[in-house]
């Protein structure tokens, strides 16, 4: 009887064990699984890193754009603005050639604004006279689209007759120019010669060229 307690008591230990090692191993099992997978037992989000495979909060999201800045000396729209008579210095000088069968005055317009702007097709041009204003006609050149760079300039002609006729014909007492599509007017000295001949008033004697037309020596 006490050899068959004995063996009982032996088999109850080695039960024992046994049961204890099986915890051990499915323990272990459960952690190297909470490893490889990030979760915590308890099935929650592991601490120390976002719970999705969105974007870190504070940065943008993906595929958005920054916005961009519009060029500089632009509209805001890829162009560059047009010149106003405030962003040009107007002057004029006589430019006529010996030998040439009309006389010629050269207007400059020159950007002082600090950015590029564009100039293009004809000005208004006014001759101030003793018989009284005087509006120059268009030469019918083509129009050539340019951009006048800060401190730079453009220039264009106006043509009139000499006045040859031994009289003293229409006194020019002064010049009035305005840039294009612009309502703002320069009043200029007139540089070129005092008189124009008397015609019969069917048109005008004064032509003028488009923006470029003209060079500085011209």
């Amino acid at each position: 009887m006490r050899v068959s307690k004995l063996a009982f008591a032996v088999l109850a230990v080695a039960a024992a064990l046994s049961l204890t090692a099986c915890q051990d191993d499915e323990t272990g099992t459960a952690q190297a699984q909470t490893a490889s997978t990030g979760a915590s037992p308890s099935g929650g989000p592991a601490s120390g890193g976002p719970a999705s495979g969105g974007p870190a909060s504070g940065g943008p999201g993906k595929g958005s754009t920054p916005p961009t800045a519009a060029p500089a000396g632009s509209t805001g729209a890829g162009k560059t603005a047009k010149c106003r008579t405030a962003d040009l210095t107007i002057t004029a000088a006589d430019r006529t050639i010996t030998g040439d069968a009309d006389n010629t005055v050269v207007v400059e317009l020159k950007n002082h604004s600090g950015k590029d702007c564009t100039l293009s097709g004809y000005a208004g041009v006014d001759l101030k006279t003793s018989a009284g204003t005087l509006s120059a006609k268009r030469s019918g050149e083509p129009v050539v689209a340019g951009v006048v760079r800060s401190g730079k300039s453009t220039y264009f002609g106006i043509s009139y007759p000499a006045n040859t006729s031994g009289g003293s014909g229409v006194r020019i007492t002064g010049l009035v120019v305005t840039p294009p599509d612009e309502t703002q007017s320069v009043t200029l000295p007139w540089p070129g010669a005092g008189s124009l001949p008397v015609t019969d008033g069917s048109g005008s004697p004064v032509r003028i060229g488009p923006m470029g037309s003209a060079g500085q020596g011209e």
